[in-house]
């Protein structure tokens, strides 16, 4: 079975299975993906990011699975975290996240390192600030679940509200020193190797950088963050221009520090 498949639960490794969500768009690519993590010969389920408060049938179809007792929250954004009480109704699950604003039940905040034995795993939490400060991964043995730091296809926005590139390069790097892992990313398709993805996207960020430094020094220090997009960002589709400016801001606050 390959990506995209909406509705349907696809294995993806031995430990790890993807529903997606059918909320495509702009931000989300083909919909949001939530990871079903289980170990062998474990009946129990955790779930990474139940998706969106606007898909019901998505939640109850999580929640038809088998026994989810804990959820995971990779970061606040509402296209992963909108359906946490829903499914908190269906379930019963405890949800654990770094911001105290969707925790529910007794598992207390994620902190960076812990590693948490549940369905049969050892899953290790991993602080990916940058994306949005609160951005977590989540490490298996052969697989790591990069939520929107790493997505299966395009590049990742840096959020204008408490993103920040600086942290988001040395996430890449802590990334990149996983060595060799499958990819398992919020959206998209999930990828063969993490080396080589985290790669590209630090090699992407440096090159739009230069971009960004040469159009200020052509277009002067007063130049705006949309005169910037408009100069560096011709080879994307002009739809996708007012979120462009997000990244612009977000560099030209790097390149100014």
């Amino acid at each position: 079975m390959d990506h995209p498949a909406y509705g349907v639960l696809r294995p993806v490794t031995e430990t790890a299975s993807v529903l997606l969500c059918e909320n495509p768009g702009l931000m989300t690519l083909d919909g949001t993906n939530t990871w079903v993590l289980r170990g062998p010969g474990s009946d129990e389920m955790v779930v990474i990011d139940p998706g969106p408060d606007d898909k019901d049938e998505h939640i109850e179809r999580l929640a038809e699975l088998g026994p989810i007792p804990l959820v995971l929250i990779s970061h606040r954004h509402g296209d992963h975290t909108g359906g946490i009480d829903r499914m908190v109704d269906l379930t019963g699950a405890v949800v654990r996240s770094v911001g105290s604003g969707f925790q529910r039940g007794l598992g207390g905040p994620l902190a960076d390192g812990e590693v948490i034995d549940a369905a049969g795993l050892r899953i290790t939490v991993m602080a990916t600030p940058g994306h949005t400060a609160d951005s977590v991964c989540f490490l298996l043995d052969d697989a790591v679940l990069t939520a929107d730091t790493v997505l299966g296809r395009g590049t990742t926005v840096i959020d204008k509200e408490d993103g920040d590139l600086g942290d988001y390069l040395e996430s890449l790097r802590r990334l990149h020193g996983l060595g060799h892992r499958m990819v398992l990313p919020g959206h998209g398709p999930d990828l063969q190797d993490s080396a080589a993805v985290t790669e590209t996207y630090l090699a992407h960020r440096e090159e739009r950088l230069d971009q960004v430094r040469a159009a200020v020094r052509e277009l002067g220090e007063d130049a705006t963050t949309r005169q910037v997009v408009e100069h560096v960002y011709t080879d994307v589709d002009e739809k996708l221009w007012d979120v462009a400016e997000w990244s612009v801001q977000a560099q030209l606050n790097y390149l100014r520090r």
